[in-house]
This record gives structure tokens, sequence and C-alpha cells, in this order.
């Protein structure tokens, strides 16, 4: 009798090991997922601050420009304005689910694209004899703001990997199909 009461408490013991290695493993997994999602929300309230300052520089209305100088003023202003736009929608859609790789894809588009319209905003005042559109503080305050998002980014990108790494190494990735843990996706930083 005893051998089967050995095997038994055996058994009971090796259930219970895998039990509280599951439980812990889940555990690592939903607060590396937590760490992503803090990252994250970090690097939006920086995000967002790009936005604000597109739409602190942006002309009060059409009379405040020159007639002559109407059509490549207005471009300017609605280029970067729709860039704005699209990144704010991005970012929220991004929001929702931010370690979803198609909407952080589509917010590291947008973001791209917004960077763009502020390029061609800077290189356009560069020669602009008349002066800048762009006010000298907002510039400034970009500058800022754009060192802060790069590490943010750097942040986001380092929790996601530790993130992605934890749930591609076995036997947690058995728990991460399981659950429906998916891989992350970084954004490109500068």
């Amino acid at each position: 009798m005893e051998p089967a009461s050995s095997s038994s408490w055996i058994g009971w013991a090796a259930g219970a090991l895998l039990l509280f290695w599951g439980i812990g493993a889940y555990n690592r997994l939903v607060r590396m997922r937590a760490d992503c999602n803090a990252a994250f929300a970090a690097l939006e309230s920086l995000l967002t601050r790009e936005v604000e300052l597109v739409n602190a520089c942006m002309p009060a209305d059409e009379e405040s420009h020159p007639p002559s100088q109407f059509d490549g003023v207005s471009a300017f202003w609605s280029g970067l304005h729709g860039a704005a736009m699209q990144f704010a929608a991005s970012l929220a859609a991004a929001r929702q689910k931010p370690l979803e790789a198609d909407r952080i894809a589509a917010l590291g588009a947008a973001q791209e694209v917004l960077e763009m319209a502020w390029e061609r905003a800077e290189r356009d005042d560069a020669h602009d004899l008349a002066g800048p559109r762009l006010p000298r503080d907002i510039t400034a305050e970009r500058v800022q703001v754009a060192a802060q998002v790069q590490a943010a980014i750097a942040k986001f990108n380092e929790a996601i990997a530790r993130y992605n790494e934890a749930i591609a190494q076995f036997p947690a990735s058995l728990l991460a199909w399981l659950f429906g843990f998916q891989a992350g996706r970084g954004l490109r930083a500068k």
C-alpha cells in the first residue's frame, strides 16, 4: 500500500507545483503588460502635448493673413493641422489598445507625417523674409517636448521588448497562447 500513497503524494505535489508556477507566471505576464500600458500612458500625455502645440500656433482665422499670401499660407497651416488631426486620431486608437501592433504602426506612421509637417514649417520659416510663421516660444517648447517624447518612446520600447521576450519564453509561451497574450510593437525612435 505504501507505493500507491507515495506516488499519489508525488502527483499531488507535482500538480500543486505546476499550479503555483502557472499562477506566478500568469501574474508576471499581467504585470509586464501593465508596465507596457503605463509606459504608453506616459508617452501618450507627451504626444497629446504635440497636438496641443499645433493648435496653439494655428492662426485664429483666415483674415489674419494678407490676401496676396493667403493661398500659400493656408496650404501650410492646413497641412500642419491635417497632420496633427491624423496623429490625434491614431493616438486615440492606440490609447485604447497600446499593445495592438497595427494601432502602434498607424501611430508611428502618423507621427512621421506630423514630424515632416513640423520640419517643413521650420524649413520654410528659415527662408521667409517676413519672419517666422511659428512663434519662437512654440518652436522652443516643441524641441523640449520632442526630447521628452524620445525618452518616453525608449521606455515604452524597453517595456515592450521585455514583455515580448517574456511571452516568447517556454513554458510561459504556453500560458501566453492559452490566455491570448499577443506580442506588442514599439515606436521608432529618432
